[in-house]
């Protein structure tokens, strides 16, 4: 008997740990999940035909991000929002693209994207510019962790075509160290380049 209840005792004990662990799993999940902010782009209704009518359901356009230079789209479509909503951000997170950061808060060159008819064009900004961009463009930027940045769609409005177009401009963004190990470099000596020919600039617009 004493036997029998030591047994039990121990099958409870590890009932306890193996919760415990289930747990832990959830708990990470959720840090995970709590890391990316999502903004809803857009979400229309759309409509199936099918014999005998129409089937109606919702598109959602989302993009997500760890305000860290990390950032993705995704859509998704389904019979009502709420799940439209969760298949897009789903999808927008397996799609995540890390993108270069000047000091963490601006992009370290111009750069233009396109998608279709969407046409964008994105300019680095001194600290205190803010975000200069509107509708999609400016839930990208937020999302990435862009803090000044200026951004012009010359385009289509279309929300999908502009997301897609700004990713496009984004991930053409170099940061000076890719650049100096492709050429052989030191970071210091494309930096120094590029302050130099900021300088030459001004320089020329002052004159």
């Amino acid at each position: 008997m004493a036997e029998q209840q030591g047994q039990g005792g121990g099958g409870r004990d590890g009932g306890g740990r193996g919760r415990g662990r289930g747990r832990g799993r959830d708990n990470r999940r959720d840090e995970e999940q709590s890391e990316f902010v999502d903004k809803l782009v857009g979400i229309n209704r759309v409509a199936k035909t099918v014999k005998g009518g129409k089937n109606f359901g919702f598109a959602a356009l989302v993009v997500v991000g760890d305000g860290k230079g990390r950032a993705g789209f995704g859509k998704g479509k389904a019979r009502e929002v709420p799940e439209a909503i969760r298949k897009a951000t789903e999808e927008a997170k397996r799609n995540l693209v890390r993108i270069p950061l000047r000091e963490g808060r601006t992009l370290h060159h111009d750069g233009r994207g396109r998608w279709g008819a969407g046409k964008v064009v994105l300019r680095a900004a001194p600290p205190g510019t803010g975000v200069i961009a509107g509708g999609p463009m400016r839930a990208v930027m937020e999302v990435i962790g862009i803090q000044d940045v200026v951004g012009k769609s010359i385009g289509s409005s279309n929300p999908y075509n502009m997301v897609r177009a700004t990713f496009d401009a984004l991930k053409a963004q170099a940061s000076p160290r890719s650049v100096a190990s492709k050429r052989g470099l030191k970071v210091q000596d494309v930096v120094g380049r590029r302050d130099d020919g900021a300088s030459e600039a001004g320089m020329v617009e002052t004159a």
